[in-house]
């Protein structure tokens, strides 16, 4: 297999972007209450990663492909959970379709995704989601820009979000 490339969402990506977020949302649903819209979507607001006052600069969209198909996508926004907004960056969504999961895809398209974009990073995951949880530690673990030191892991409750952090610098 081809294993995958990750590149920046451009305008002819979104209606597939948003399809998978469906896909997406759908495989959450049993952890992330919500429910369909009238037109029976989920729904998710992408206008902030395609406008161009934001996009590339506090919202990037990136497209995962593998074998040239549509494989997932990653979402990234400067929203921090744990540091100060606008000081780093945030996996706002991450998703790689089921037949390319457990083949390194989902791990090579993060490290595209963290190399295109180095400094602070926050990762989470909600509760509830145990297998993100350990997908998200093994990548970061195997980070060749990240030592043990630098790494940081949160547990935020109480609040609008709540969920497990990892914090990492990745700046060369």
């Amino acid at each position: 297999m081809d294993i995958g490339i990750v590149h920046s969402a451009s305008p002819a990506d979104r209606a597939p972007l948003q399809h998978m977020l469906e896909l997406y949302q759908y495989e959450l649903s049993d952890i992330w209450d919500q429910d369909l819209d009238e037109q029976g979507e989920y729904g998710y607001a992408l206008d902030k990663f395609f406008d161009p006052a934001l996009r590339g600069h506090t919202h990037h969209a990136f497209i995962v492909r593998a074998e040239g198909q549509f494989a997932g996508f990653a979402l990234v926004n400067d929203a921090l959970k744990v540091g100060a907004v606008g000081q780093g960056h945030w996996i706002d969504q991450f998703f790689i379709l089921k037949k390319y999961r457990r083949q390194g895809l989902g791990r090579l398209a993060a490290t595209q995704v963290f190399a295109t974009l180095p400094g602070h990073w926050e990762v989470g995951q909600m509760l509830a989601n145990h297998a993100a949880q350990a997908f998200w530690r093994r990548v970061i673990a195997e980070l060749p820009q990240a030592s043990p030191m630098e790494y940081r892991e949160h547990r935020l409750t109480g609040g609008w979000w709540e969920g497990i952090v990892q914090c990492f610098d990745n700046a060369v």
